[in-house]
């Protein structure tokens, strides 16, 4: 079975006991890992990967084929996507215009940047350019383009690139709907068994929390030179009871996200129930 998820620790952590064969009745896996931007384009083909981890955002176009599973994904509080210019100045009006980076045009990040957006940057921004995450907050220092949106551990290391955060997406997402952020998914097929999949990354979850430790290496190996300060509270961030168990909570906040997206065409219309088929 082949699976792809991204190389970022809370994927990592969660996936370790999966991958290397801890999970007792769990096949072999083959792993890809790869950035969200290139497991969102996986997805939407028509030979993807078995299991990913993608976008919420990107679900509208694969739920035909993907089922969304109830674990393995990130969503949560205070751990939305950060809005960062390099000279602080100005509000969000100041955006109107100006060339801003993201991560993924089928990102959540992007999704929620649209929707702020609407409601915040008068006559909306101008040119939005689509680059690796890893790369935004560089551009953004070097003056490359006005702003990025910066996702995963940019929220604990964009001062030490001499940045600064004109928003808080989530901050902003929970304000405005009460409701927990949801960031990326965990689907798989639908031809696939899963119930037994689903249990097999739970029980991957559970295994990561009751031995830390054992994941330690591999974690470091993929954090893209973080440190482990930064690759702990990454963790301790993106690796909650939601990553067990999505719940009524869970699952009112991506579909409160999806409809709200769909009705402001920013997404295809599709139906909601397929969420929790």
């Amino acid at each position: 079975m082949n699976i792809a998820f991204s190389p970022c620790p809370n994927d990592t952590f969660v996936f370790h006991a999966l991958v290397h064969g801890l999970i007792p009745g769990a096949p072999d896996f083959e792993v890809t890992y790869a950035d969200i931007d290139i497991t969102n384009g996986l997805a939407a083909g028509e030979n993807g990967p078995d299991i990913l981890k993608i976008s919420y955002a990107a679900l509208p176009w694969v739920l035909d084929r993907y089922a969304l599973l109830p674990c393995g994904g990130a969503l949560g509080r205070g751990c939305g996507p950060l809005v960062l210019t390099a000279d602080g100045a100005g509000g969000a009006e100041s955006l109107a215009g100006k060339r801003v980076a993201v991560p993924s045009e089928r990102s959540t990040a992007y999704l929620l940047f649209r929707l702020w957006a609407a409601q915040n940057v008068p006559g909306g921004v101008g040119e939005i350019v689509v680059m690796p995450f890893d790369e935004i907050m560089p551009a953004v220092r070097a003056g490359s383009i006005d702003a990025g949106l910066v996702i995963h551990e940019a929220r604990f290391t964009y001062q030490s690139y001499g940045l600064h955060m004109l928003a808080d997406l989530g901050n902003w997402w929970e304000a405005d709907t009460g409701l927990p952020i949801p960031l990326g998914a965990i689907i798989a097929r639908r031809s696939l068994d899963l119930e037994a999949i689903s249990r097999w990354i739970r029980a991957s979850v559970e295994y990561a929390w009751a031995h830390p430790e054992a994941s330690a290496e591999y974690v470091l190996e993929h954090a893209q030179e973080m440190s482990p300060d930064v690759t702990k509270a990454h963790i301790d961030l993106y690796v909650n009871d939601y990553t067990a168990d999505l719940g009524d909570d869970g699952y009112a906040a991506i579909t409160a996200l999806l409809d709200r997206a769909a009705r402001e065409g920013l997404v295809p219309e599709f139906d909601l129930s397929l969420l929790r088929k």
